[in-house]
């Protein structure tokens, strides 16, 4: 996956205007489109903490689209928070994650947890109707594999070594972020 630094300044704009637009019309943005299907996750972050992170973990529309629907459900739908609001804005910092397709991974318990720390990748599990993901950027909060995990594991509403007992997918993706003020669309 290859995206020039222009495709990433567009999509972090897509992102900022898709928020900034919503707040003043509460409709969604046109948004031209980059030409290729993407999944993406935008986090968003205000002052250092966490204020939304929603994405899409299979690729199914253009990549500009996504980043901009995205955008804005982490601003205004993530169950986590409430919805933000105008005297946020400005606070706030974006990241646009892209994500490579997920592959299934195949092995036993051990050999997924030795895998997945060696590579600090993007973590999938499911199970049934519980699933959950790990964006690779996570490792930096969880480094430790058998924390990563059980944390996936309760995200996913399932108890601490659920993700033993589930299909696991990897990923990667290419993080790109900049000072919010900085942006440009």
């Amino acid at each position: 996956m290859e995206l020039s630094r222009k495709d990433k300044d567009y999509l972090l704009g897509v992102a900022k205007h898709s928020i900034s637009y919503y707040l003043e019309s509460r409709r969604k943005p046109e948004v031209r489109e980059i030409g290729f299907y993407g999944a993406a996750f935008v986090t968003l972050m205000k002052k250092g903490e966490l204020r939304g992170c929603i994405g899409t973990l299979d690729a199914y529309r253009d990549l500009a689209r996504d980043v901009s629907d995205n955008a804005m459900n982490a601003a205004f739908g993530d169950p986590r928070f409430g919805p933000l609001d105008r005297s946020e804005f400005n606070d706030l910092n974006v990241e646009v994650s892209v994500l490579t397709p997920k592959e299934i991974f195949k092995g036993t318990p051990e050999e997924f947890k030795s895998y997945i720390k060696k590579e600090k990748c993007g973590v999938i599990i499911e199970k049934g109707w519980n699933r959950a993901t790990f964006l690779p950027d996570v490792w930096k909060m969880l480094p430790d594999a058998n924390e990563f995990l059980s944390e996936l594991s309760f995200k996913a509403g399932l108890n601490g070594d659920g993700w033993k007992d589930c299909d696991w997918f990897v990923y990667s993706s290419i993080a790109f972020s900049e000072d919010w003020e900085k942006i440009k669309i």
